[in-house]
């Protein structure tokens, strides 16, 4: 099920931004492989698989790349693979011989995604570096924080998953489009610097023609205008007000019995702190609860500010079936929505190892070939009790999720 069925991905494991990528392929129909260090322990955060979120709807061979025979093995599964994605340091598949030309040697056809930090080549490509430190460097980070304080760390949506994630997977599926004339795969280096600085395109616009300040949170969509920003209500949680447009701060004013005259001095930057007082002493009147029964809806512009238990409660959330429960963990559903070749409910995080063997039947290998791989500790294939997550693809607890609306 989904736009990808029948788009077979190799993922060597990591942390962060390649495995988020793979999870978007799998969601949408992807077989995506993932290739297991023997002894995973320091690529995720989570405790307890299950909550290890990004790595649903995977398959898992565990395999000692370190080994020739290891090697031989995955290059084996490259063979008739579509996309293979890593995201070690520069030089390191290289190293381990699945480095871009042996793979693509191996097979001409594939796509192969890199994903790194500071990117293939430059003075920076071999340094370490987290999310922080990409965002920092592409000029996003410097814009977010209050006025008159630091940068505030925007968690690591920007470059781990905005700036890595999505342009990887856009990568891949632009390569895989191109393929489609070419016949001919290719390299995609997606760095997290280069794709953390895209996203900020516009503000780049803005800065260059006068329209954005260096100093934070004095502008129109940085917490600067107060008609944009975030307040506190009389229970102590907050609401979002967005009414940029002259037509939806009208309605604010009316909403909020603010004083007219603010309507005609909307842009006014002088008269900022003024309103942002008004604005804030009429939130506080109420509770966000009340407030959600006034405005939700409304063209205010207005949304509640929800924690991650409460997001998937809401009204609209339920409605559209936006969050889905795996194995007992709330998560987002599948995005985007397709008319006719819908996402299917995500499949289990696969135990290291799991599908092991299968997945090198399926490679071509003799059962005897990988009793051998298994027994010299080349290959580890977990145990078949207490398996709860079964990744076939004819899995009966698969099924379409909602399309569009």
């Amino acid at each position: 099920m989904g736009p990808l069925h029948g788009l077979r991905v190799i993922e060597l494991a990591g942390i962060g931004p390649g495995p988020m990528a793979c999870m978007l392929l799998g969601d949408l129909g992807a077989d995506v492989v993932r290739i297991d260090r023997l002894q995973p322990s320091g690529l995720g955060l989570a405790l307890d698989g299950r909550f290890d979120v990004n790595a649903r709807g995977r398959r898992s061979l565990a395999l000692d790349l370190k080994t020739a025979a290891g090697r031989d093995a995955a290059l084996c599964l490259v063979q008739t693979a579509d996309v293979l994605v890593e995201g070690f340091r520069p030089g390191v598949a290289e190293g381990l011989g699945l480095g871009p030309d042996a793979c693509l040697s191996a097979n001409p056809r594939l796509v192969y995604g890199r994903m790194t930090g500071f990117g293939q080549a430059g003075p920076l490509a071999q340094a370490a570096g987290h999310d922080l430190n990409y965002v920092a460097l592409s000029g996003a980070l410097h814009a977010i924080g209050p006025a008159g304080g630091k940068p505030v760390p925007p968690l690591n949506l920007v470059g781990d998953y905005g700036g890595g994630a999505l342009y990887l997977a856009f990568g891949v599926m632009a390569a895989l489009f191109e393929r489609q004339r070419s016949g001919t795969g290719q390299v995609v280096d997606a760095a997290m610097v280069d794709g953390a600085a895209s996203l900020a395109s516009v503000f780049y616009g803005l800065s260059a023609g006068g329209g954005w300040s260096a100093q934070r949170g004095t502008n129109l969509l940085d917490g600067g205008a107060p008609f944009y920003d975030i307040y506190e209500t009389a229970c102590g949680r907050y609401i979002s007000l967005a009414a940029l447009e002259p037509k939806f701060f009208a309605l604010l004013v009316q909403k909020l019995a603010l004083d007219p005259r603010y309507l005609s001095r909307q842009y006014d930057q002088r008269l900022w702190p003024e309103l942002r007082g008004e604005i804030a002493h009429a939130v506080r009147q109420h509770t966000r609860d009340e407030w959600c029964a006034l405005l939700q809806g409304s063209d205010v512009c207005f949304a509640p500010v929800l924690s991650f238990d409460e997001a998937p409660q809401h009204a609209h959330a339920l409605a559209r079936q936006g969050f889905v429960t795996l194995d007992g963990v709330v998560q987002p559903a599948p995005a985007p929505r397709f008319g006719r070749t819908p996402a299917a409910h995500p499949r289990s995080v696969p135990r290291v190892g799991q599908h092991s063997r299968q997945l090198l039947q399926e490679a071509g290998l003799r059962d005897d070939e990988i009793d051998a791989l298994i027994q010299a500790g080349t290959v580890l294939q977990a145990r078949a009790d207490d398996d709860t997550s079964s990744m076939e693809h004819d899995n009966p607890r698969s099924r379409p999720l909602p399309t569009g609306a």
